[in-house]
């Protein structure tokens, strides 16, 4: 067995973010990590609130920190990587190549992610002028940035300044303006607590805020200065300092660093007194005041004259926190409540005024200040109002706020984000071509269940209904030189319909078009008016009013059309050809020669007259006799045929349009000819500009109705839309070709559209309805349908009759909804009131409590109407933990029945529980409700359960038990206890139970009812920590593992064969273990790292007769598919393209590809599908040196990739 690795989504999760004009100009971007592996670049409009992704490029590594810096006096920020490579790499954004761009790379270390290899930490110098790498121990080096006399970025060697037994927590570049670059580090040295048995040293352990100075005279780095901090001590910031660059007398801050610790921020530098504010607590019923608060993500924002931070709780609250400063001397350290906003891994303001907030979980947002907090009435706690600014014996007082919705932020944009992904499913809800992927994801309050449907959004801006079907839609402008539409022609059978667009859209009909006749086409030709072609003739309509008509021979009709902005061709009833061409004058001029095609002619089409040309020189005609011609225009050889191509069915549509293709030409735009042929099929081929003949053919199956193929305006680029029972976009995101659905109706006709209002549009017919619409979001290829949920998902199960989707949700450390009402009771006996806006679980998160605190429920959705069906909390502090359909075989109940494990007063650390609960729930009111018709107790956490030959299969902690369905209760039938730490996961086939262990891998455990036997007949070798898994066949199966691997592993035949032969399992019972195992082991066939978790797995097809797959998500949103080979020779041809992209496509990072997708387990028989997909970044001269090793051109190479995508759906 040989796969293909394809993402399909990458991972959405953002780990780390940093703000810098990346491009050279003054617009920042913003450059983020999602999942560790994947650097993108965001673009937010300041005129419209909206973030555009520019650039994301796949690392090939694991990305650990990022952070940017600009070289004193530098126009241009530049980006460095701390990695798992053991390099420190550093990147620069080309706008030109809208690529990111290796400036350096320099290796110090090994690779992978250890703990004393520096990359976990990177630091800047605010000048630009050096940089500290850091590990999480003892390591920590410095390399000095500079300019070469030909202004390129330099790069020294590493200056060390390492601490033994020292264990890292942050660091930062301190500001000392141009003074030698100083860096702060927060250490505790473990040196004594390592040799002291008795804990002593440990706890006594002090926590030091040390500075390190690089002496750029000596180039050696120095420990300048060290002073005990608080031990809870977690975070440093920033402090601005130096010499102001407008006021030489002035300086910008006091330098310095701000230690955010457990409850309080304190003010540090060298020989200064300390400030101490505390963090302020929330002020609600359900808060717990003797709790900790940590601050998880700060940033700081310099402005002119002044500076501030926003710092961050882990509850999401917003702090501002400031310092009055008289020079160089601190007066007071400030801070006051802000808002709240979704817990972030990263906090970044741009200078536009914009806070980009890159959640933990869940959807990343923009957010746009309002105001800055400076004349609310909220409560500012100053360093000046404690005893000896804070650093007194006494502790801080607790301060406390009362959180609210939104005063200082309005949302600006969303980028939508499955992480973390807990469960998924594919199923086709909406009975259409291709199963959507169901995902339940996120944490908390901010859960979600999403539908995921392959597609382009589409916002509908205006729906007017006719009345009657229009047959064709146009827009057009009155000159060329307009900047918006300024007629709609609808087009009816034996009429056509004229609209103005103004600041209303009303019916005129002075226009010069003729009424009473059906329309072929509507042309706007350059600065001479407008061009009417129907049935009888063609009627050119002159700015002036005046009107020329020219009629057909008798006896024929125009039955179809093309034309341009100077070029008109119009095929005649007899198969005849007819060109007509605008002269210098402005007049329509008929050519003499006449083509007599020998067939009927069925679709025509001109392409756009190229800028500085008079003509466009080729034609495509479509012909019933199943052949497209290349016709040439070109005055010396006027309707001559240059090429032809056979077709398999008649061709019912052809558009030739020019799109960049930067795999083709990475400079200019490609002529392409589209061919929609009757059965559904497209064809497009690539047309040569020069000679006229047509190569590189790809097809692609789009729908059951003939193809109808139009050329439209999107994003301002020229794109063709194609139509059939779906709608499909062909255009040019990032320089690369795309081709997707849209979410949308079956569109008959559309046209650009282009008005005050939606400048750039389409308009389309439905039925009898007018359609006007836009495509918002061309780089989100996935449309997500989002249902909240209560809490964390913790299994989601499909009916597979109602087509309800039934979730089993869960929350550690927060409050059930009877424990808040408790809570909320006790508090109004005792006359204290609160707004209602702190219920709001959903802005502010759900209220924290102590370990071992839940809040549950199980929940019926209908997922195509958003709507809970049904809701039943779990009381008495259970917490769903896992949830199955079972048809048992001796219930007298129609139907299938519900059965959800529970767990009461469950801990997560160790896993314990003071009783395990089976709860059999049955269906009513159609699959809406759900009845309790009894409780089964058990001794641990039911952790998987399944549906197994008419009975119950459970992983109960470390046991595997069946259970079948009595009256009162559950009745245990039979058990197996041989499982190391606690089964994690249940899949079935006939009378084989495969079982996923949390720390050993997977299990095959078969059932024998002759004898009532449960056994275990075949594991694996390698201990893996198994998140997922599912059988592909009788014999195999395929899951994932705590850490980022998939893998298939197979039983032997002959075992195989044994075990299903031995009635009784006698011989199993008998035979020896093998490796303090079972008897027999599986045989690994597929290995590979993704560098994600993944957390469901399901052998499925994501297109009507395409390959079954196996489909998986990641834990930080990743969704992907393996692809089984089905040759021997796609095997060898993937394989070694893959070999050549890891030499010709070095890491982003510096990481070797194939130590990276080795990462714990060599590569086995599994090909990297998105190295391969690069192959199309690549240079033309390296793709064809790639090609030829290959014995390919590199359209065929192009093509063979491309099929295989197409294949899975996606």
């Amino acid at each position: 067995m040989h796969l293909y690795n394809l993402t399909l989504l990458p991972p959405s999760a953002i780990t780390c973010a940093t703000v810098g004009s990346f491009s050279g100009t003054r617009q920042q971007d913003i450059c983020i990590c999602r999942g560790g592996t994947r650097l993108e670049l965001l673009r937010p409009d300041a005129s419209t609130g909206k973030m555009n992704s520019v650039i994301s490029s796949d690392a090939f590594g694991t990305i650990r920190s990022l952070t940017s810096f600009r070289l004193t006096g530098g126009t241009k920020d530049y980006i460095i990587l701390g990695s798992d490579s053991g390099r420190i790499v550093v990147l620069e954004f080309d706008p030109v190549l809208n690529a990111f761009v290796k400036v350096h790379q320099e290796t110090y270390g090994k690779s992978g992610a250890r703990r004393v290899v520096p990359g976990q930490y990177l630091a800047t110098d605010p000048k630009g002028r050096a940089v500290m790498v850091a590990a999480m121990e003892k390591s920590k080096l410095v390399y000095i940035l500079n300019r070469d006399s030909a202004a390129n970025l330099t790069i020294s060697s590493p200056l060390e300044a390492h601490k033994s037994n020292a264990i890292i927590h942050h660091i930062v570049g301190v500001d000392v303006g141009f003074e030698n670059p100083l860096f702060a580090a927060l250490e505790v040295d473990y040196g004594e607590s390592d040799q002291d048995h008795t804990g002593e040293a440990f706890n006594s352990a002090e926590k030091m805020l040390t500075y390190y100075e690089l002496d750029l005279g000596l180039n050696h780095v120095v420990r300048k200065w060290s002073e005990p901090t608080e031990p809870r001590a977690n975070m440093l910031l920033q402090v601005p300092g130096g010499q102001s660059a407008t006021h030489a007398d002035k300086f910008d801050g006091p330098s310095g660093v701000l230690v955010c610790c457990e409850d309080m921020i304190i003010y540090k530098h060298q020989n200064v007194k300390e400030h101490r504010v505390p963090i302020p607590k929330r002020n609600t019923p359900f808060n717990d005041v003797e709790r900790g608060v940590i601050i998880v993500a700060a940033v700081m924002h310099k402005m002119r004259g002044a500076f501030f931070f926003l710092v961050q709780t882990e509850e999401g609250d917003l702090f501002k926190v400031t310092i009055d400063h008289e020079d160089e001397e601190v007066q007071a350290l400030k801070i006051k409540y802000f808002d709240t906003v979704p817990v972030s891994s990263s906090l970044t303001i741009l200078k536009s005024g914009f806070l980009f907030v890159a959640a933990e979980m869940g959807n990343h947002y923009l957010y746009q200040f309002e105001k800055l907090g400076d004349d609310d009435d909220e409560t500012e706690f100053s360093s000046e109002q404690y005893p000896d600014n804070g650093c007194s014996d006494e502790p801080l007082p607790k301060a406390f706020f009362k959180p609210r919705p939104l005063q200082n932020l309005v949302l600006s944009d969303e980028l939508e984000s499955l992480a973390p992904i807990i469960d998924a499913k594919a199923a086709n809800l909406l009975n259409t071509d291709s199963p959507q992927i169901l995902t339940s994801c996120g944490r908390g309050s901010r859960s979600s269940l999403r539908i995921l449907r392959h597609g382009l959004d589409v916002s509908e801006i205006v729906t007017s209904d006719l009345p009657g079907p229009p047959t064709n839609v146009w827009t057009t402008k009155l000159n060329d030189d307009d900047l918006f539409d300024r007629y709609i022609i609808l087009g009816f059978l034996n009429a056509t319909l004229v609209l103005s667009i103004g600041e209303t859209i009303v019916e005129v009909s002075d226009t010069g078009f003729l009424t009473n006749s059906p329309t072929i086409s509507i042309q706007q030709l350059d600065k001479n008016g407008l061009l009417q072609i129907h049935p009888t003739g063609i009627r050119h309509i002159h700015l002036n009013g005046g009107v020329t008509e020219w009629k057909v021979p008798a006896g024929r009709k125009i039955v179809v059309s093309t034309s341009n902005q100077r070029q008109v061709v119009v095929g005649l009833s007899g198969g005849e050809l007819i060109y007509f061409e605008l002269d210098l004058e402005g007049q329509l001029n008929e050519y003499q020669e006449q083509k007599e095609m020998g067939s009927t002619i069925t679709t025509l089409s001109l392409s756009e007259v190229p800028k500085g040309r008079q003509r466009t020189p080729f034609l495509a005609i479509g012909l019933e006799n199943l052949t497209v011609q290349i016709i040439s225009l070109d005055p010396n050889s006027v309707l001559e045929t240059i090429s032809l191509q056979a077709l398999t069915s008649v061709p019912s549509s052809i558009c030739i349009a020019e799109l960049l293709d930067s795999s083709i030409d990475k400079n200019n735009e490609t002529l392409f000819v589209n061919i929609g042929l009757s059965n559904g099929v497209l064809l497009r081929t690539v047309l040569d500009s020069v000679n006229g003949q047509l190569t590189d053919t790809r097809t692609r199956f789009l729908g059951s109705r003939p193809v109808k193929l139009l050329r439209v305006k999107v994003d301002s680029k020229t794109s063709v839309i194609a139509l059939s029972s779906r709608t499909w976009l062909n255009y040019t995101y990032q320089n690369m070709l795309q081709f997707n659905p849209l979410i949308y109706d079956s569109i008959d006709n559309v046209h650009s559209f282009s008005a005050e209002l939606c400048p750039e549009g389409l308009i389309g017919i439905v039925g009898s309805s007018l359609r006007i619409f836009t495509i918002p979001k061309l780089g989100i290829k996935v449309k997500q349908d989002s249902m909240p949920l209560s809490y964390t998902p913790r299994k989601m199960i499909l009916d597979p009759v109602t087509k309800h989707v039934i979730t089993i949700e869960s929350e550690h450390r927060t409050m059930s909804p009877s424990v808040k009402a408790e809570r909320l009771a006790e508090h109004k006996a005792q006359g204290l009131e609160f707004d209602e806006h702190i219920f709001n679980d959903e802005v502010l998160g759900l209220p924290r409590s102590e370990p071992g605190q839940w809040a549950s429920c199980i929940r019926i959705s209908d997922p195509l109407e958003k709507t809970t069906l049904t809701k039943i909390e779990l009381e008495n502090n259970e917490a769903a933990t896992s949830a199955a359909i079972v048809s048992f075989a001796n219930q007298d109940l129609q139907g299938p029945l519900l059965v959800v494990g529970t767990a009461k007063d469950a801990f997560v650390q160790p896993r314990t529980c003071r009783n395990g609960y089976l709860s059999v729930f049955k269906f009513t009111d159609n699959g809406k409700g759900l009845e309790l018709l009894h409780k089964t107790e058990v001794d641990d956490i039911p952790t998987a359960i399944i549906g197994f030959q008419g009975r119950l299969a459970a992983g109960i902690g470390k046991a595997l038990r069946i259970f079948d369905l009595g009256k009162k209760k559950l009745l245990r039938k039979v058990e197996n206890k041989t499982f190391s730490a606690a089964i994690s996961s249940l899949s079935t086939q006939g009378p084989r139970l495969l079982v996923g262990d949390a720390q050993d891998s997977i299990s095959y455990a078969v059932y024998k009812p002759a004898e009532n036997r449960l056994l275990v007949f075949a594991d694996d070798i390698s201990p893996r920590w198994t998140t997922c898994a599912t059988m592909v066949d009788y014999d195999t199966c395929a899951g994932g593992d705590r850490f980022g691997n998939v893998w298939v592993n197979r039983i032997p035949k002959t075992v195989s064969d044994e075990v299903d032969d031995d009635p009784t399992g006698a011989g199993i019972m008998h035979e020896k273990g093998y490796l303090m195992g079972a008897p027999h082991k599986v045989k690994n066939l597929v290995h590979f790292h993704l560098n994600d978790i993944p957390t469901s797995m399901e052998k499925t097809s994501l297109v009507p007769g395409g390959r079954e797959v196996l489909l998986y998500t990641g834990l930080q949103g990743t969704v992907g598919i393996l692809i089984p080979f089905l040759s021997k020779e796609d095997v060898d041809f993937f394989q070694t393209l893959e070999m050549h992209m890891r030499s010709e496509l070095p890491s982003l990072v510096g990481r070797d590809h194939l130590a990276y997708r080795g990462y714990y387990f060599p590569v086995k028989n599994c090909v990297d599908g998105d190295m391969c997909e690069s192959f199309a970044l690549l240079p033309m001269s390296k793709q064809q040196q790639v090609a030829a090793e290959l014995d390919r051109s590199v359209s065929d190479v192009l093509k063979k990739i491309e099929a295989v995508r197409v294949s899975s759906g996606y």
